[in-house]
């Protein structure tokens, strides 16, 4: 960036020379003093000045923007890196809309005025300087009144910047916003189509594009009036120093040469300026996106160690554990402890904090009070790499990349095999479902892997978790929203990936968990009662009743089929 702004300024530099070469050249005209080999002497010098300037100008410009896009990628990668470390809840709480348009498009605000603002800005404001500094020692009353358009265009231009950065703000707050309602709206396109809404009927989605067009029609209102005045103003030196000039001349107090040479001056002082003055808005919109980006960097991650630990064995256990998100307590001093190499179950009403247990085992988020052990280790005391390598998390809504059925089952394992992958496939029920795709593991899933359906998409993440062989499998809800064919299917799946593992399984249907070593009832964020399904039917009357809902409701669709 240093040598880019260094080549800028030659560039600028060597672009006053044509200016001074057609001085010199109007002088000897004038004077009667040239002859051919002098015109094209002075001719060359004016042509090497404009092949300097685009010479040292493109050079400049190619390491700015070669310097711009390692910046822009290194911003993006620490944002990415950052998110890797900060608490899941930060993530669910922020619409995926908004961390796209910060990595992607507010980073990319930042390339213009890496790129050109630097370097042109250093340049066209030190090239001015230095002739200024010419311009007075040649004659101070010219350059006086050649100046005078200066401070009138900069008034102009204060006005313009009367609530400039309130307006501006509004500006870019509309815009982020716009962008994160579009992938919104694109997101749940299905649903709004499903119930036959138009675009204009999803009243966030044309509130937002409405107010980005507002937004910009009242900036420009306030600002271009004052920006075209400042502008047609600055440019008009030669009003001052043609008369002024001429009337010093026809009194013999300067010569020809140094009127010319202040018109010439005068013609080339102000347009550096004015580009200079155009980089306003990105002065602006660098000061907003940096603090945009440094809202995420800030964030507080999850403090972890760098080393491993030796945990003894694979047992979770909760002691006294309270977790509150947003100041709503989900989970109030709870304490159990899972089955080794066996099936702990959690059960419990919509909003009895079941899913937050097994984040928290997942270390999504940080427990707020108490502690959760691996082993006989606080999970504080471990690396997130070992928590991640030692469980596998399957949930109801598995994300599938946009690659082949082989490379999102080898998410689970980097290194397995073709042969690895298939057998994973085999294990989780669906190598039968792959072969019957036309490409068969290479078929593409799709965006989110929507060319598959529920229960595919939720056999190829059981795969995942299988190739990945962790000692601590959780299951969120699994089975929740598949039909009883897939069911079957996918708790056999279930059944292939928990041979020898310590299983904690939150349960939706009751009947799925009824041989479960351990039943953990969990009621408004606290433990209602834990046993195995036989002893709970006696002692937990929430256990008894949910039973007896999920028997009724299991009998009424039979008798409905």
């Amino acid at each position: 960036m240093i040598a880019s702004v260094l080549l800028a300024i030659a560039g600028v530099g060597f672009g006053i020379i044509p200016y001074l070469a057609v001085s010199k050249l109007i002088t000897r005209i004038f004077e009667k003093n040239y002859t051919w080999s002098n015109i094209l002497y002075i001719a060359l010098i004016a042509l090497i000045g404009y092949f300097g300037k685009v010479v040292f100008s493109t050079l400049s410009t190619i390491l700015s923007h070669r310097s711009a896009f390692i910046i822009l990628k290194s911003i993006r990668q620490e944002i990415t890196e950052k998110l890797s470390k900060v608490p899941m809840g930060y993530i669910e709480d922020t619409s995926s809309g908004k961390f796209k348009t910060v990595i992607v498009d507010t980073v990319e605000k930042i390339e213009l005025p890496l790129a050109h603002m630097i370097p042109e800005l250093t340049s066209n404001l030190l090239i001015p300087i230095c002739l200024t500094i010419y311009f007075f020692m040649l004659d101070w009353r010219l350059a006086l009144i050649a100046l005078a358009t200066i401070p009138i265009g900069l008034i102009c231009y204060m006005g313009m910047m009367i609530d400039y950065e309130t307006r501006y703000g509004r500006v870019l707050k509309a815009g982020k916003n716009m962008d994160a309602t579009i992938v919104e709206y694109i997101n749940g396109i299905e649903v709004i189509k499903m119930f036959n809404q138009s675009a204009r009927s999803y009243k966030k989605y044309i509130d937002s594009v409405e107010e980005n067009s507002k937004s910009k029609i009242e900036w420009f209102k306030k600002t271009n009036g004052f920006y075209i005045i400042a502008i047609s103003i600055m440019p008009t030196s030669l009003v001052g120093v043609l008369p002024l000039g001429t009337y010093l001349y026809m009194n013999g107090s300067i010569s020809i040469p140094v009127l010319i040479t202040c018109i010439i001056l005068s013609m080339s002082l102000i347009k550096p300026l004015i580009q200079a003055l155009e980089y306003t808005d990105s002065l602006a919109m660098v000061d907003s996106t940096v603090k945009e980006i440094a809202d995420i960097l800030q964030v507080e991650e999850m403090k972890r160690p760098q080393y491993r630990k030796d945990t003894k064995n694979n047992t979770i256990t909760f002691d006294n554990v309270s977790f509150a998100y947003d100041e709503v307590q989900v989970l109030k001093n709870i304490s159990f402890s899972t089955i080794p190499s066996g099936i702990t179950a959690i059960v419990g009403p919509s909003g009895s904090g079941k899913s937050t247990i097994a984040k928290l085992i997942a270390s999504f988020w940080e427990a707020n009070q108490g502690s959760i052990k691996l082993g006989d280790v606080d999970v504080k005391e471990l690396p997130l790499a070992q928590i991640m390598d030692t469980t596998s998390y399957v949930s109801q809504d598995n994300f599938l990349f946009n690659l082949s059925i082989r490379e999102n089952i080898r998410l689970g394992n980097k290194k397995a095999t073709d042969k690895e992958v298939e057998i994973a496939a085999k294990k989780a029920s669906a190598h039968e479902f792959i072969m019957t795709l036309p490409k068969g593991y290479d078929t593409n899933v799709g965006d989110a892997g929507g060319k598959l359906s529920g229960g595919e998409r939720q056999r190829i993440a059981i795969a995942r978790a299988i190739l990945k062989d962790a000692p601590i499998v959780l299951l969120d809800e699994a089975t929740a929203f598949t039909d009883p064919e897939n069911e079957n299917r996918i708790q056999n799946s279930i059944n292939q990936l928990i041979k020898d593992k310590t299983l904690i399984v939150i349960a939706h249907r009751l009947s799925t968990i009824i041989n479960a070593d351990q039943i953990i009832v969990m009621n408004n964020g606290q433990v209602e009662g834990i046993g195995d399904h036989i002893s709970l039917l006696k002692s937990c009357k929430l256990y008894k009743d949910l039973w007896e809902a999920h028997i009724s409701y299991k009998d009424s669709i039979e008798e409905a089929s």
